[in-house]
């Protein structure tokens, strides 16, 4: 039995990582290892336990030693904690993964970083660039790669994968890029700041294929930056997502020094966790131009354009896109306004536009 574990695999990315393991065959058991339940509690060939990455992680945590260990653990989103949190999470559980690994025998691991290491990324940036966070997210990151590395060159044989992601998205995943469809469907959406900044997304089926790319590969110690290729700025985005809706809705920009006093007066009568957050205006007109320069060179196969991606999207969950539409049942009469919330989606969707996680 060939076995992998994934760390914080009950999250978004996990779950499309496991089930995308299983369905190609390439493991025929996977174990999430998370703080909370996984929604594939039960499938066929998938195992789970509560795990806390910031204690010493259980030895007999799979019945043999796994292939490889995906560690997607952390401490993530921003606003939401307090500062110290994203350190005493993700430096810590990056100890006790690769101690994990140590003890059992695992000579195989792909962690997943961020892009958020490099800070603001406003020319093109490769994996060359100089590391500058300016969040305690990219500032605990960086860290946990280099405790992987460490890790890495502790032993003979090893493999290291370490990726950093733009923001992903796909089915299932009332994120960023859907609440922009949203907003954008329902003549809402404004450009925070200038339409020419770049955003860097990766479509989840595009960061799944580049990892069997890269295990395929035979490296033996990786860093790839993922976004898909070419990055587009946000005005061919929102065009591409009215041409795939057939939508003619007038979209503006809005001025920064506009947007940040209406999202502090808005934080002030709604809280913290409001959509419109100052953090989230800033970093929603903040340019991530990041260019997956590694994968270029080897000769990845980027497949999904951002039209490509959505055109996609529609098709394996069309539920996303149109809520009478549940797998199996045609739709029955469609309001005008989709609500965006379909099976195994929460309904604890924020509004789009003007706001990044």
């Amino acid at each position: 039995m060939n076995c992998c574990v994934i760390f914080g695999g009950a999250g978004y990315v996990g779950t499309h990582l496991a089930r995308h393991f299983l369905n190609s065959g390439r493991f025929t058991h996977v174990h999430i290892a998370d703080i909370q339940r996984s929604t594939l509690e039960g499938t066929l060939g998938i195992t789970t336990s509560i795990t806390d990455v910031r204690r010493p992680i259980e030895i007999a945590l799979v019945p043999t030693s796994p292939d490889w260990i995906f560690n997607l653990a952390a401490v993530h989103r921003e606003p939401g904690h307090d500062p110290y949190e994203y350190y005493e999470t993700n430096l810590p559980g990056a100890a006790n993964v690769c101690s994990y690994a140590e003890v059992i025998g695992c000579d195989n691991i792909c962690f997943t970083s961020s892009i958020s290491v490099y800070g603001p990324t406003v020319r093109a940036t490769d994996e060359s660039a100089p590391i500058r966070p300016i969040t305690p997210y990219g500032g605990s990151k960086y860290p946990a790669e280099v405790i992987h590395q460490q890790w890495h060159r502790a032993g003979t044989g090893r493999r290291l994968l370490i990726s950093r992601p733009g923001v992903l998205y796909g089915p299932d995943d009332p994120g960023n890029i859907m609440r922009m469809i949203q907003a954008i469907k329902k003549g809402y959406f404004a450009f925070p700041g200038k339409p020419s900044i770049y955003k860097s997304y990766g479509y989840i089926y595009g960061f799944l294929a580049g990892i069997d790319f890269l295990m395929d590969s035979g490296e033996d110690h990786v860093v790839y930056n993922y976004a898909e290729s070419p990055t587009q700025p946000l005005s061919e985005l929102v065009n591409a997502v009215k041409e795939h809706l057939h939508c003619k809705a007038l979209v503006l920009p809005v001025p920064l020094w506009l947007l940040l006093p209406v999202s502090k007066l808005v934080q002030a009568i709604a809280g913290s966790r409001n959509p419109i957050h100052p953090v989230r205006v800033k970093k929603a007109a903040t340019p991530t131009h990041i260019v997956p320069q590694k994968l270029i060179d080897m000769g990845f196969d980027f497949e999904f354009s951002f039209l490509r991606s959505l055109e996609h999207w529609r098709q394996v969950a069309p539920y996303d896109f149109d809520p009478d539409v549940v797998q199996g049942i045609q739709p029955v009469a469609r309001p005008a306004i989709s609500t965006g919330v379909g099976p195994n989606r929460s309904k604890e969707t924020e509004p789009a536009g003007l706001t990044e996680s």
